[in-house]
């Protein structure tokens, strides 16, 4: 670790799993940048592109562990990078994805940015908590408290199931609308599929314990 006067050299610092954990955040940005492509062209390869690019996220998630472990090498910035990471790819994309989708309605947004800030509060307490978590024995954690943030690629698979039904809103098309419809709540459009974020989310703040994968 550097010294309170020493500068950290970002280059040299990077291991092979924090490359691997920023092809993660690529992926994440790309599905984003998809999502607005889509929307402004209305080409439905960029949409599947949006619908594929959490996979590999979810990939590049997986793999980052394996690698730095295989290395026998500690990262000064793999905890933190991995965590920032996690935020774009499995917070902000899929928000963006159901938002792309049709979910625009006032309470439809305040659901998914309720999504994304627990998000960012559940990877917040695990930075915190890892060490009390970890098995004094094998210094592993062996469990997760609240859902773990990668799990919201179950939501970007719904949406893409939907959407090659034709139980999504699509531009252009009239008669076609999200699963579940729509209704008004105080004047404001809100779609009740938007629900599955806000259970997602609070699933992710919770205290309930889930074995490490």
């Amino acid at each position: 670790m550097p010294g309170p006067t020493q500068k950290l050299s970002m280059i040299r610092s990077y291991t092979w799993a924090d490359l691997i954990t920023l092809g993660n955040a690529v992926c994440g940005t790309v599905t984003i940048f998809a999502c607005l492509s889509y929307i402004s062209r209305d080409q439905s390869e960029w949409l599947w592109t949006a619908f594929v690019l959490p996979v590999f996220s979810f990939v590049f998630d997986s793999l980052d562990g394996y690698v730095a472990r295989l290395n026998r090498r500690q990262s000064v910035l793999g905890a933190d990078l991995d965590s920032l990471a996690d935020i774009v790819s499995f917070g902000v994309a899929p928000a963006v994805l159901g938002y792309t989708l049709g979910l625009r309605g006032l309470w439809d947004t305040i659901f998914l940015s309720y999504f994304v800030c627990c998000g960012i509060s559940r990877l917040a307490r695990f930075n915190v908590t890892a060490e009390t978590l970890k098995n004094i024995e094998t210094g592993k954690v062996k469990h997760f408290e609240g859902l773990p943030i990668p799990s919201s690629i179950g939501l970007v698979a719904l949406m893409a199931l939907l959407y090659a039904l034709g139980l999504t809103e699509q531009p252009g098309v009239a008669d076609q609308h999200f699963l579940f419809g729509q209704t008004k709540i105080i004047g404001r459009d809100f779609h009740p599929f938007s629900l599955l974020f806000a259970v997602s989310g609070s699933l992710m703040i919770s205290t309930i314990k889930v074995p490490k994968w």
